[in-house]
């Protein structure tokens, strides 16, 4: 298995989790420092694997927002007091739904092209 499909497998399973821990919505994610630290955390790992994924991999994916999702890793990581749920939220609610589906459709065609 290559490195990408990897990573890509990597990220669509953290959006599992992700989709998992939040499917009791938005208060309790908000009441929650539990369900807040779970979906953190899983969002840093995709936003980590997205900068390791090959620039001819990300080319064939120009839809995902790879910049955005290393940018993003870096306030999770370093500005971890700046953290606004709400946004975070809206990330979980509007984002991830996108990224899931794009992941896996770019993880089709590294599967594919292995053939």
């Amino acid at each position: 298995m290559s490195r990408d499909k990897l990573y890509l497998e990597h990220i669509l399973g953290c959006i599992g989790r992700i989709e998992e821990y939040s499917a009791a919505g938005r208060d309790i994610f908000l009441a929650n420092t539990l369900v807040q630290d779970g979906i953190l955390r899983n969002l840093q790992i995709p936003a980590e694997s997205a900068g390791r994924i090959s620039e001819s991999t990300r080319e064939l994916a120009p839809q995902i927002a790879w910049q955005q999702m290393r940018g993003f890793r870096n306030i999770l990581v370093h500005d971890y007091l700046g953290i606004d749920m709400q946004f975070v939220w809206e990330i979980v609610r509007d984002d991830l739904p996108a990224l899931r589906k794009q992941a896996g459709k770019l993880l089709v065609l590294l599967a594919a092209s292995e053939l």
